[in-house]
């Protein structure tokens, strides 16, 4: 691969890069604000700060949706502006690898970044479950059962490898968004308070899923719906785990279908491997005990679980063996 090479996750709640030329894993929010005049005018973590705070003129979102381009357009700004203040020199002949999640096509990511105007060299996918074993620090292409549960900001991701590829995935949406709107929707009912999705993100990432748990505690600060003033309120670990229980049972769920249709040569591999968790929301307090427990398979947590992915990408584009995982588009037309 060329000295300008760049392995891309584009993750709904956060982008990340691993650039090459740096030897880097770039992680930032996926936002952008947007004013109506000027276009973009932030991105990345400086949009995030914005996030329920900008005024009527300025809109902050997210260019991405459950796992697919929500807005091409703004995600094609964020990824040139990205790119061009984490890389020196010309970007011009580039090549790129992508995670491909489950159920999303190809070209949309092609598309996204021909678009760009950086006149890519060329563009590979790599489907998402093989780069995050990777990633792991696994050698995806034994003949070995492995199961990655990716537990995302909008999505969760079950899958089963074998052999470089996917053997049997499951996709739900699913995933921190809802865990924090879960959270948001029990304060409001039980205190009549209402909560921005910071607030309901923090509870959730210092709270996590601790049932019985009321000695753990977080103040918060919200508006008191009855009043109309904001005040302040101190939450529970039990609480929260209440309230977040219905979405994790779905994610725990999906996880025994999986495990259903998986072969048994496989699933001795799992049992003696264990479930390896993934994702911006494998960190959750509790979220491992409670797999554990309801499937009877150990639980295999890493450092910094979110970059996975992108650590995977890194090995494509360093390592030649892995280099036959990758892909390229029908679509792809290069100038």
């Amino acid at each position: 691969m060329s000295a300008q090479s760049f392995g891309c996750d584009f993750g709904t709640s956060s982008i990340k890069i691993y650039s090459k030329e740096s030897d880097t894993i770039y992680c930032e929010k996926n936002m952008v604000a947007i004013e109506e005049k000027k276009g973009m005018i932030s991105y990345g973590d400086e949009a995030f700060e914005m996030h329920e705070k900008a005024p009527s003129n300025i809109e902050v979102l997210y260019p991405m949706s459950f796992g697919t381009v929500a807005s091409i357009t703004y995600m094609q700004e964020f990824l040139k502006a990205f790119l061009e203040t984490h890389t020196k020199g010309s970007l011009k002949g580039a090549e790129f690898v992508v995670a491909l999640p489950t159920d999303v096509q190809d070209r949309v990511f092609s598309t996204l970044i021909q678009g760009t105007g950086l006149k890519s060299r060329n563009i590979q996918m790599i489907d998402k479950p093989v780069a995050a074993g990777l990633g792991l620090g696994l050698d995806v292409t034994q003949s070995q059962g492995i199961m990655i549960v990716d537990v995302g900001a909008d999505t969760t991701e079950i899958s089963i490898l074998s052999l470089g590829g996917t053997v049997t995935s499951k996709l739900i949406k699913n995933g921190g968004n809802k865990i924090d709107e879960a959270i948001a929707n029990a304060i409001r009912r039980e205190y009549g308070y209402f909560i921005g999705n910071k607030t309901a993100e923090i509870l959730k990432n210092e709270l996590g899923y601790q049932p019985g748990d009321t000695t753990s505690k977080r103040e918060i600060c919200g508006r008191n719906m009855a009043l109309g003033l904001p005040a302040l309120l101190e939450i529970t670990a039990d609480f929260v785990a209440n309230a977040i229980a219905e979405n994790l049972k779905s994610i725990v769920d999906a996880i025994k279908v999986i495990l259903e249709r998986t072969p048994p040569e496989l699933g001795v591999d799992i049992i003696r491997n264990g479930i390896f968790l993934t994702g911006g929301v494998a960190n959750l307090k509790g979220l491992d005990k409670l797999i554990a427990d309801a499937t009877n398979i150990k639980v295999n947590l890493v450092d910094k679980p979110e970059e996975c992915v992108a650590r995977g990408l890194e090995r494509v584009i360093k390592e030649k063996k892995f280099k036959n995982l990758t892909f390229v588009t029908k679509e792809q037309n290069y100038n």
